[in-house]
């Protein structure tokens, strides 16, 4: 059974950093490419960071240059590190594999990031 587990979030001031991890398990990890995704109440799911197996990133103009995505294929477990936090970024954030969004499965709870002062 694939189960993807997030944390690592929490409430920073604004300027602070966090690091979030997704713990994956079910599946051959390494072969799959990974995306860090984050939501707000009223609005769609959106992508922040991603990272291809071979390690390729890309990310959302709102945050390039301040996080970073990576993972760890020996820990089935992939990274995201969020350093100058804004109040937009306040949301939930969840993990998820290409594969996975494309069939909208295997979703986890997410972990809640909160930017306030």
């Amino acid at each position: 059974q694939v189960q993807l587990v997030e944390s690592g979030g929490g409430l920073v001031q604004p300027g602070g950093s966090l690091r979030l991890s997704c713990a994956v398990s079910g599946w051959i990890f390494s072969i799959h490419a990974m995306g860090w995704y984050r939501q707000v109440p009223g609005k769609q799911r959106e992508l922040v960071a991603h990272i291809t197996s071979g390690g390729s990133t890309n990310y959302a103009g709102s945050v390039k240059g301040r996080f970073a995505i990576s993972r760890d294929n020996a820990k089935n477990t992939v990274y995201l590190q969020m350093n100058s936090l804004k109040p937009e970024d306040t949301a939930v954030y969840y993990c998820n594999s290409d594969a996975g969004v494309a069939m909208n499965a295997f979703w986890g709870h997410g972990t809640q990031v909160t930017v306030s002062s």
